[in-house]
């Protein structure tokens, strides 16, 4: 498999090349030459395959000999080594809980898949490698855990000041050992601006061999349609009808996943696009007008994106036809207000406690329903409620029993350096 240069074309590369680069020139996103196609038997019989023998079938197209299939069998079963169960919340929509994993959220997914390839591809460099990642809240802690005392890996993780959750935030600057954590006193764009600069720079690139964690890596953002997989598995033992699935979306990796697996040819009804009141990809929905917008601070923080990277993936499956994007996606906004609604409600009638992320897409689903008499869905819980607990607590008064792996975590120091929105300062720090 060969992957090419969203921003210029001719620049193909390997996948082990897309792993290790990240990006392309002109900051652009690799994206696959073609798009496998799944055997029809295999989805007519998911039911029958192992979730193990699933994530390696899923994967294994887009990797072909560059790593070995016992290997890549490895790396596909540890992956996903947790609980990835579908639970019905009410008659029209359930829930797949991706939240099981080491830091309670979807993000563990890709990260781990992601660490062992580059583990793998990496075993002979002389180099040491930095990880240099942006975070909206849950991609630090996915990939500090991930990459932990992986060796010959040094990880860097740029996070906003103040607007990620206490879980969140001790997840991703508590380990200490190869992960630093830098503290932006900014917004999530102006971190994910900050890296792009830093793989762009050469003066950075030849002292270091930089790669990234973010969704814009393959390996990264294609894992993630393995639990689209496992959603379908154990929709389809009690549901006949294809789902609706809603995504809680921010930077627009998660949905762009499941919309490549649908490409693959995975049974979907729809799909919706789940956003906060950063609400740029509802308004290209409704207007094919893309205008990126500053990020502004809401409850389901992760998806606090204004420019969201992925969405010119999203585009590009499309063959950038708006119509037939159109037919396939809708796009919700719920603000703040709606969202611990959402929960209160949740919790009284269904006794489900969701994350705000979960309940955007929950909010954004139910409306699509409303809308669509007769169809149902799923909604990818994206992360587990102890990582907001506030919004638990003041939506349906109660509180959200810590686990006990992660009442450890909280006791522990967090380091950071703080850092302004300022590339010269990160530049410093990556050379120091």
């Amino acid at each position: 498999m060969k992957y090419y240069n969203l921003k210029n074309r001719q620049e193909t590369v390997d996948f082990k090349t897309a792993t290790i680069k990240s990006q392309g020139s002109q900051k652009g996103l690799f994206f696959p030459e073609i798009i496998p196609q799944f055997d029809e038997e295999f989805i007519k019989n998911l039911h029958l395959y192992s979730d193990e023998e699933i994530a390696f079938r899923c994967m294994k197209d887009f990797i072909g000999d560059e790593i070995p299939a016992d290997v890549l069998k490895n790396i596909a079963a540890e992956t996903i080594s947790f609980d990835i169960p579908l639970k019905k919340i009410n008659e029209r929509i359930s829930i797949l809980e991706l939240f099981h994993g080491p830091t309670l959220a979807f993000k563990d997914v890709g990260a781990r898949f992601m660490s062992r390839c580059l583990s793998y591809f990496l075993k002979n460099q002389d180099k040491k490698v930095t990880v240099l990642v942006a975070t909206s809240g849950d991609t630090g802690g996915a990939v500090a855990h991930g990459f932990y005392n992986v060796p010959g890996i040094n990880v860097v993780i740029l996070y906003p000041k103040n607007k990620v959750s206490a879980v969140q935030e001790k997840q991703l600057t508590a380990l200490g050992g190869n992960i630093s954590a830098l503290e932006v006193d900014g917004n999530f764009d102006d971190c994910q601006t900050l890296v792009k600069q830093a793989f762009s720079d050469e003066s950075i690139n030849s002292e270091l061999f930089l790669t990234s964690a973010n969704s814009i890596n393959v390996a990264r953002w294609l894992p993630q349609q393995i639990y689209y997989l496992l959603a379908l598995k154990q929709w389809k033992q009690h549901e006949s009808q294809d789902p609706v699935i809603g995504v809680p979306s921010g930077n627009f990796g998660n949905i762009c996943a499941g919309l490549l697996t649908y490409f693959r040819g995975l049974p979907a009804e729809h799909f919706i696009a789940a956003c906060n009141e950063n609400d740029v990809v509802p308004d290209y929905l409704k207007s094919h007008q893309y205008h990126p917008k500053k990020a502004v601070a809401t409850l389901s923080n992760a998806m606090d994106v204004g420019d969201p990277s992925n969405f010119t993936r999203i585009l590009e499956l499309f063959g950038h036809e708006f119509d037939s994007l159109k037919n396939m996606i809708s796009g919700y906004s719920i603000d703040d207000a709606s969202t611990l609604e959402t929960i209160k409600e949740v919790y009284e009638k269904y006794e489900y406690v969701l994350d705000p992320h979960s309940a955007v897409a929950f909010a954004s689903l139910e409306q699509y329903l409303n809308e669509n008499p007769g169809k149902k869905g799923l909604i990818l819980g994206t992360a587990h409620p102890v990582k907001f607990p506030e919004a638990a607590e003041k939506a349906a008064h109660i509180t959200i029993e810590v686990p006990e792996a992660l009442y450890s975590l909280m006791k522990k120091e967090k380091k950071t350096v703080e850092i302004h929105a300022d590339f010269e300062e990160l530049k410093r720090f990556l050379l120091k």
